[in-house]
């Protein structure tokens, strides 16, 4: 098995730097489909390859540097399967450092992370873990708990964000899964539901938090009189959990916007009191973070008092693609480095592709999700890695992860429902992306990258430009 790897990748080296193109009549087809429907005002970036054996296809602008969007998922996802593997599965550990008398519980709760992206997460179904273990520990008998509640994220570094990202990502954006802060110790997305809902004209609207009420609310929002409110403005200064609510809502108004909290391991420690005070248990501890205390637990002196475990990573890959999350891409992405940098991690990657034989220049890595707009990948980059992915272990891991054409609930749920077609998508603003695999109607695989950037006409018409390009390629003998 590793001397065919060694073949292979020995292959696709040779391809990859010596092949040349080897379908003008595609080429030429593709280039037809977005003098007609993109006109010039879009820089493309193409690659399409055999899958099976790498061979070139079409390569047009394939070795410059271009906006990924959320087709750099692909380099996330396809390094965890490859250097985590995926059956793996992360660990949130309840220590307890102390003594027991009667019904109170003295001394340290340490929660240490692992940089879990499911735990609590309303994007997976199951029972909440903390909740889960404030149970237990009503079970177990506890009725007080003195001492410490320690909330450990140092798997990650204290760097929440990443590098290019947009201020309004994690200060105002709604209901767009863009705002969020990374940690070690995460909960519930880092992010509170505020359940927002009109009254009598003139009057307060209601507001309720969810899970539970974390932010601090400064609510001047009112019910409007005539049919339509003004919009809601939220205004909040950056790493602050207080919120300030203006503006006015129709009175038949019942909605959900989503914040991003700014202290991942406060909110969750504060999570873990709201729990345990639900089932009756008295919380008269402090709440530390890790950082806060004169040195690190020892944990090989503490008693694991209660683990939650993840998923496997096939299941939250699959998410991640299948459903473009951004949270779940970038705690996995800071899974990759041994230190929870996003440099560690970029390192990771890059390392990956040149095992597999992948010439990196024009490469440029900032996050895991492709919300920076700091990230370079050439399209060739993407074709190739799709190539090595079809080869590798875990390749169906990978493919499954990507949505099929129509897929409900996914990012293709909307296109290419009559094409057997694997892809994922990636938007931002002036750049649409497509990457993935196609089987022809002659039953070939090929792997595409398809990258437009710096457009200014309507978005549905590179939508459009992109998903012909797809049809054109299912029609390659």
């Amino acid at each position: 098995m590793r001397l065919s790897r060694l073949l292979y990748t020995a292959l696709l080296v040779l391809l990859s730097t010596t092949g040349r193109p080897t379908s003008p009549a595609l080429e030429a087809r593709l280039e037809d489909i977005r003098t007609h429907l993109a006109a010039e005002e879009a820089f493309w970036g193409v690659y399409v390859a055999d899958a099976a054996s790498g061979q070139v296809l079409v390569a047009q602008h394939a070795d410059r540097g271009l906006l990924p969007a959320s087709t750099h998922k692909l380099l996330t996802t396809a390094t965890a399967l490859d250097l985590l593997g995926p059956d793996y599965r992360y660990r949130t550990v309840l220590y307890f450092n102390g003594r027991i008398e009667g019904t109170t519980l003295r001394g340290d709760l340490i929660l240490r992370g692992s940089g879990d992206p499911t735990f609590g997460s309303p994007s997976w179904p199951g029972p909440d873990p903390l909740k889960h273990w404030a149970q237990e520990l009503a079970r177990m008998g506890i009725r007080r708990i003195e001492g410490r509640l320690i909330g450990d994220d140092n798997r990650f570094d204290d760097r929440p964000y990443a590098d290019g990202w947009d201020i309004d990502y994690v200060t105002s954006q709604i209901n767009l899964g863009l705002g969020f802060a990374v940690s070690g110790l995460s909960y519930h997305n880092n992010i509170v539901r505020l359940r927002m809902e009109a009254t009598r004209p003139g009057t307060p609207i209601t507001v309720t938090q969810e899970p539970f009420a974390y932010l601090t609310l400064e609510n001047r929002a009112y019910t409007a009189a005539r049919r339509y409110g003004e919009a809601i403005q939220l205004e909040r200064t950056f790493a602050s959990e207080h919120l300030r609510l203006t503006g006015s809502l129709p009175a038949n108004y019942r909605g959900t916007i989503e914040i991003p909290v700014a202290h991942p391991t406060r909110y969750t420690l504060e999570a873990f009191r709201h729990y345990l005070e639900q089932t009756g248990i008295t919380v008269a501890a402090e709440l530390f973070d890790v950082d806060d205390l004169p040195r690190p637990p020892r944990y090989d002196q503490r008693h694991a008092l209660l683990v939650h475990f993840s998923p496997p990573l096939a299941e939250i890959v699959r998410i991640i693609n299948h459903q473009s999350h951004n949270f779940y891409a970038e705690q996995v992405f800071r899974t990759l480095s041994p230190d929870g940098s996003a440099e560690g991690a970029a390192r990771r990657i890059r390392a990956f592709l040149h095992r597999q034989g992948i010439e990196t220049r024009g490469l440029t890595i900032r996050d895991g999700s492709g919300l920076s707009r700091k990230n370079l990948v050439p399209p060739a980059v993407l074709g190739q890695l799709l190539v090595a992915m079809q080869h590798h272990p875990a390749h169906l891991a990978f493919k499954a992860s990507l949505p099929r054409g129509g897929a409900y609930g996914s990012t293709l749920a909307d296109r290419l429902q009559d094409i057997p077609v694997r892809a994922k998508t990636g938007s931002l603003l002036h750049v649409r992306t497509l990457s993935g695999y196609l089987t022809t109607r002659e039953g070939r695989m090929l792997a595409f990258a398809l990258m437009a950037n710096n457009y200014t006409i309507p978005t549905s018409r590179v939508v459009n430009a992109l998903d012909q390009m797809v049809r054109a390629l299912y029609m390659t003998p």
